[in-house]
Formats: structure tokens, sequence, C-alpha cells
């Protein structure tokens, strides 16, 4: 009698110490993990305008080696001025193929960014056009000579009214919105007399 009683205790007690166990071992998903060792974790590094003493001049935040450009970003070289206008348009050709899917990307670019003010055909009339002056014709004879990189120039630095796009618009994308401008361009010849 006396076994079959510490048999009955053992069989009802034992699940509770499991599950006392479990639950003191139980986790707050909300805490960290326990880190060891805590050394490997945290590095010392320095804040970038903090002093430094394994460099020469002392400072953290170290000036880049001459002719370094951030990644995806490029070289350019040109004022906003008449002058380097013409010179852009001497020196950039378009690098991005006129292929379809470069057409298409550049028809949305052109209706994200330029159609407010140029209008969907490129004719100065976009919606914005009662509060501003209305922007250039981009088929007019004036802007039919300008060369791609005169185009690109002053998408990048912007020309009068216009403002610069460079921020918003990624270099490869300035190039697919000049092959939508050139094909409205084309279109237009094609339709008139």
């Amino acid at each position: 009698m006396m076994i079959r009683r510490i048999a009955w205790t053992a069989i009802t007690l034992f699940p509770l110490f499991v599950w006392g166990g479990l639950w003191r071992l139980r986790r707050d998903f909300r805490q960290p993990n326990l880190r060891l060792p805590t050394q490997m974790a945290e590095s010392p590094a320095y804040r970038s305008q903090s002093g430094n003493p394994v460099f020469a001049n002392g400072e953290t935040l170290q000036t880049p080696v001459p002719g370094t450009l951030a990644r995806r970003k490029h070289a350019f070289h040109y004022s906003a001025s008449d002058a380097d206008r013409k010179r852009a348009g001497e020196e950039l050709l378009n690098p991005v193929p006129p292929n379809e899917a470069n057409l298409a990307e550049g028809k949305r670019l052109f209706e994200t960014y330029c159609l407010p003010c140029h209008g969907n055909l490129g004719k100065g009339d976009g919606p914005l056009i009662p509060t501003f002056p209305n922007p250039p014709n981009f088929h007019s004879d004036r802007l039919k000579l300008l060369k791609d990189g005169e185009i690109f120039h002053t998408i990048t630095l912007g020309r009068g009214k216009m403002g610069s796009f460079a921020s918003q618009v990624d270099w490869e994308d300035r190039w697919r919105i000049i092959h939508h401008i050139r094909y409205l361009q084309m279109k237009e010849e094609s339709v008139s007399p």
C-alpha cells in the first residue's frame, strides 16, 4: 500500500515538476539573448566626428582618396553655365541602349517627373501650366537640335524655371527619359505633314 501511494504521488507530482522546470526555463522573446563573450559582440568603434589615435591626423572620418566616387555615382564635371551645357552635349553620349524595356521605363519616368510641366506629348502643356510659365516644347526646332548630352545636363542641373532632378532620377534613368523624348519627337515628325 505504501508503495502504491508513493507511485501515485510520483505520477502526480512528476508532471508538475516537469511543468515547473519548463516554466523556469521559459524565455521572454522581447529580451535579447545572453551574449558570451561580450567583447566580441560590441566592437570599440569610434564615432565619425571623434578623435582617433590610430591615424596620423587624429581624425576618425578620413578624407577619401582623390578621384573616389560613391557607389552608383558618376563623375559630372560640368557647371550650370551655357558653355558647359554645350560641352556636355559634345562629350556625353547616351550609354543606355534604346531597347523596348528602356523605352518603356523611360516613358514611365517621363510620366512621373516630366509630364506635370511638359505634358503627355512633350508640347509644354502639362497640367501645372496654368500656374507656371510654359516650359519648352520638345517639338520646337531648337529642342530637336539639342544633343542628348545637353538634355542630360539640363535634367541633371536644371535650367531656367526647371530645377535639378539629379537627386530624384538616377543616372541611367535620365538617359532613358531622353530616349522617350526622342521617341516623342520622332512620333511627332511622322504624324506632321
